[in-house]
Parts: C-alpha cells; structure tokens; sequence
C-alpha cells in the first residue's frame, strides 16, 4: 500500500472521528458549525502542508536526476570528443 494511500486513510479517519465527536457534544448549534469549520480548515492546512511538502521532494528527486544525466551528456561529449581528437592526430 503506497504512503499516500495510508495518509489519506489517516486524514480521512482524523476527520470522521472530529465530526463525530463535535455533533455528540452538547453544545449549541453555532458552536458546533463553528468547530466543525474550525478542524475543516485544520485538516486543509495540514494537507496542504503534507502536499506541499511531497512536491518538494519530488521536485528535488527530478532535480537531482536532470543534474545526473547533464553530466552524464557532458561525460558522453568529453569522449566523443577526445576520441574524434585521437584519430585525427593519427
């Protein structure tokens, strides 16, 4: 099972089980809306924190691979080229 799957099951578990214990709570009504709005923008922000920080690894990830195969290229050229050099001095 892959990591985005479990964390989305956390989150999804974190928020059932907020609602459910905001509308057993015997408070008024524009209490409880209010709480409910209160841990809804929780559970965004920490999801958006979650997103945020996964496509900075990512984009870190193909960083490092584009930096890899740059010099991979730059190898590639400096041995094409000497070799196009020692054949012509022979």
């Amino acid at each position: 099972m892959s990591a985005g799957k479990v964390l989305l099951g956390v989150l999804a578990g974190v928020a059932a089980g907020a609602l459910i214990g905001v509308l057993f709570a015997p408070d008024k009504g524009s209490e409880t809306r209010r709480r409910i709005m209160d841990k809804g923008e929780d559970l965004a922000n920490t999801a958006k924190e979650k997103f945020e920080g996964a496509v900075g690894s990512v984009n870190e990830r193909i960083d490092k691979v584009k930096e890899g195969i740059g010099n991979a290229a730059k190898k590639a050229m400096g041995n094409v080229n000497e070799n196009n050099t020692s054949r012509s001095t022979v």
